[in-house]
């Protein structure tokens, strides 16, 4: 998230009036969420990291040659 001084006025304001909902300081309030983000980018590229992993390698030209060749006729 971007710093206090990189909010436009309105974002300021609503940033602002959330963090007076949650009942904590605005400086408060932006580190949290910014936290709260990099947690979910670094949940979201682990799991990403671990579908690459157990997704199975495509095969070439000659492996499926190979696997048609190895096929029962009809």
């Amino acid at each position: 998230m971007a710093k206090t001084q990189e909010l436009t006025e309105g974002q300021r304001a609503y940033e602002a009036r959330r963090a007076a909902k949650a009942g904590v300081s605005l400086d408060k309030w932006l580190a949290e969420k910014d936290r709260r983000i990099r947690a979910e980018e670094a949940a979201a590229a682990k799991l990403a990291a671990a579908e690459k992993a157990a997704e199975p390698e495509k095969k070439g030209w000659f492996g499926r040659l190979m696997d048609r060749a190895n096929k029962p006729i009809k």
